[in-house]
């Protein structure tokens, strides 16, 4: 007999275990900013029923998840799918990570390269020695303005 009882109890405890787990990961949709557990809103409320009636219906996490983005859209849920309208918003970081590391390995390679240095590389038609070149960007490199040291970062990205 007590076997039956803990039997019901644990079945309890995994239903209300799962129930808070999907409701954690709904939005209210009336409060928008709180997820339907933390909501005490009538619509929270009945979504968190919902939920539970699911599970004990024998419905999968996301079987439940589906439900409630058909019902009620995808803002719904916290965590957006990965798709093509939502890619942009997805990639945006790494386009203006990999644009500002474009920018830096430019400004680099521009510091390292003299135009004058090539030109008398074309008309020798020997390179130049690391010397050599060394000597050269000492001559044509004009020195640095007096006082102005960037203080800024965008400053010393620009070299401004």
């Amino acid at each position: 007999m007590e076997s039956k009882e803990d039997e019901e109890l644990k079945k309890v405890q995994v239903v209300d275990a799962r129930a808070r787990n999907i409701s954690h990961n709904v939005r209210c949709t009336e409060c928008g900013s709180q997820s339907i557990e933390d909501s005490q809103a009538d619509i929270a409320i009945l979504l968190r029923k919902l939920i539970r009636d699911e599970i004990q219906s024998g419905k999968s996490d996301k079987e439940i998840y589906k439900k409630l983005e058909d019902d009620f859209g995808e803002t719904v849920l916290y965590a957006p799918k990965f798709d093509m309208q939502t890619a942009g918003l997805w990639l945006s970081p790494l386009l203006v990570a990999g644009a500002a590391g474009g920018l830096w390995a430019f400004k680099k390679h521009k510091q390292k390269t003299n135009v004058h240095i090539m030109v008398l590389d074309l008309v020798r038609g020997v390179p130049l020695t690391p010397k050599e070149k060394e000597t050269m960007l000492d001559i044509l490199t004009p020195p640095p303005p007096v006082g102005s040291t960037p203080s800024s970062w965008w400053g010393r990205l620009t070299g401004r």
